[in-house]
């Protein structure tokens, strides 16, 4: 088998492109999520604190020596991704339950009875024909 074939069988199976699907689709919550935690969330949080913004926490290590910038370990950064996966994981979390929970209201919810054939239905008469004749 060909190369381009089996890479036409994997990429055509349902599960891989649902994935694909869920991948992109989380990317963009991702973004939006990681806004509201910059945006919404951590500037009430740095007024919080003393108006400290989490992004510009830095430890120098070496000073800037003429066109040289300074090497910088910026913590900030690190504690602002840390929030930021809290909240998106937190956030995914929810939005899992949630599609967990209607999948189980969907699930318990029970098929309707199916309507009884032409067959059914004249036999059903027959039936209680005979009983009334009794």
């Amino acid at each position: 088998m060909s190369i381009l074939k089996e890479f036409k069988e994997f990429a055509v199976k349902g599960n891989v492109v649902d994935m694909s699907v869920g991948i992109i689709i989380g990317a963009a919550f991702g973004k939006i999520v990681s806004s509201v935690v910059a945006d919404v969330i951590m500037p009430p949080i740095g007024v919080l604190v003393g108006g400290v913004d989490f992004s510009k926490l830095a430890v120098v290590l070496k000073e800037k020596a003429g066109d040289v910038p300074a090497v910088t370990l910026n913590y900030g950064n690190f504690i602002q991704t840390i929030i930021d996966f809290t909240i998106v994981a937190a956030a995914i979390f929810l939005m899992v339950k949630l599609l967990n929970k209607l999948k189980k209201e969907e699930a318990a919810a029970p098929a309707p009875a199916p309507e009884p054939t032409k067959e059914e239905l004249l036999l059903t008469e027959i039936r209680d024909l005979l009983k009334s004749k009794n």
